[in-house]
């Protein structure tokens, strides 16, 4: 499976998911991106097409998506996290509220250690 996490810049949110999910989940694939145009890697066609699951961090983050990639979108999972802008990078109350939000969706082995 192919999981993108996507925020505003991929700075923070989605950068902090890509970080502790990476190579920590057996079978899963995890990348992320940003919205803005100033986001350290911005999320294109390309990446929403690779991808199996999208989490979204905000709403506005799956309307900017549906507004310029509504093709890439077509059969997609969305999942939007809630999560606000308010965290910055490995943040432990934003690794919780990740680890908690991508439970429910992906089953996360029991040794599971975000950190």
């Amino acid at each position: 499976m192919k999981v993108l996490f996507v925020c505003s810049r991929n700075k923070w949110r989605s950068l902090t998911a890509e970080t502790i999910f990476s190579n920590k989940l057996p079978g899963i694939d995890v990348r992320s991106a940003g919205t803005e145009q100033g986001a350290r890697i911005k999320v294109t066609e390309g990446l929403l097409g690779w991808a199996d699951l999208i989490f979204v961090m905000e709403k506005r983050h799956r309307q900017r998506l549906e507004q310029r990639y509504p093709q890439a979108l077509i059969g997609k999972r969305i999942v939007r996290m809630d999560i606000p802008d308010v965290y910055p990078y490995m943040d432990e109350e934003l690794i919780s509220l990740l680890a908690a939000g991508v439970a429910e969706f992906i089953e996360l082995p029991e040794d599971f250690s975000p950190c």
